[in-house]
């Protein structure tokens, strides 16, 4: 192995950890988010609230674009993602209100 392919090799290695770790860190988090809206999802069940509010998930999903812009991040991309969150939400809702 010659000293640029082994650096590269050392660099690949680097970059693999960083992307474990920050997979880890989105698990976590994606974690705790829902911890949280299941929690909402409880509360607007006991007080009889729609489990979905179109007017809120509309603001989330323009917040969101621009802080994917912010980032360099692909702001279709960060919509999609916030809306496949948001549906898998209001599904643990509608469950706590049956």
């Amino acid at each position: 192995m010659t000293d640029h392919t082994q650096r590269a090799a050392e660099l690949l290695k680097g970059y693999r950890e960083s992307i474990d770790r920050l997979d880890a860190i989105l698990v976590y988090t994606l974690g705790e988010r829902f911890k949280a809206t299941q929690a909402v999802g409880k509360l607007k069940a006991e007080h009889d609230l729609p489990p979905s509010d179109p007017d809120r998930e509309a603001k989330q999903i323009a917040r969101l674009e621009d802080l994917a812009k912010k980032a360099d991040l692909d702001p279709e991309f960060a919509k999609n993602f916030l809306n496949f969150i948001i549906a898998e939400v209001i599904q643990h809702h509608k469950k706590h209100q049956e």
